[in-house]
């Protein structure tokens, strides 16, 4: 039995002795900034505002929920986040395309079939990490086509991120809101 130990003792001994060897020159080349590790990937920090499309809600009160310069509970990926800023809201009942008679041209009506369906735009801000791959908020990259649900007291909402704006550093409102006039936020 103890001829039998000292066989596996020494393969077991070079492992150990070659993980800490390898665990070592990781730790050198990091030292020596050859090898980046997470914290330095991260560029600056700044406020974006980005907006979140909600396809096909049902409303059958006489409001939207959802109010500019309210708060909104957000979860990114199901994943709870945090309470954000609503800049904006913009929403539009369903529409339908019609064909004319000469069949050239095509016009665009609300879908009377459909009265109580909108297609909603709210525009969220915070603060991100901004790295090389882009904003990360909460832990998540913000990008177009990540799912986002939009919580309220009253509401819950399933939607897609559809656009992303990185805002520039000043402290004046006047120049944030003609931002927001400008770029139809």
């Amino acid at each position: 039995m103890q001829k039998f130990m000292e066989i596996f003792k020494r393969p077991v001994d070079l492992i150990i002795i070659s993980g800490m060897l390898l665990s070592l020159c990781a730790g050198f080349f990091t030292y020596q900034h050859f090898r980046q590790t997470a914290d330095k990937q991260i560029e600056a920090t700044s406020k974006i505002s980005f907006q979140v499309y909600l396809r096909g809600v049902t409303l059958t009160g006489k409001e939207i929920p959802l109010k500019a310069a309210d708060k909104t509970f957000i979860s990114i990926r199901n994943v709870p986040y945090s309470d954000l800023e609503i800049l904006n809201v913009k929403s539009e009942r369903k529409k339908v395309v019609l064909p004319t008679m000469n069949n050239k041209k095509f016009l665009i009506v609300e879908d009377f079939s459909q009265a109580n369906m909108y297609d909603i735009t709210v525009t969220l801000t915070d603060t991100a990490k901004i790295t090389k791959d882009g904003a990360v908020v909460g832990g998540n990259k913000i990008k177009m086509g990540l799912p986002i649900t939009l919580e309220g007291k009253d509401y819950k909402f399933n939607g897609t991120v559809s656009d992303l704006k990185i805002m520039p550093e000043t402290n004046d409102d006047r120049f944030h809101n003609s931002i927001n006039e400008n770029d139809n936020i």
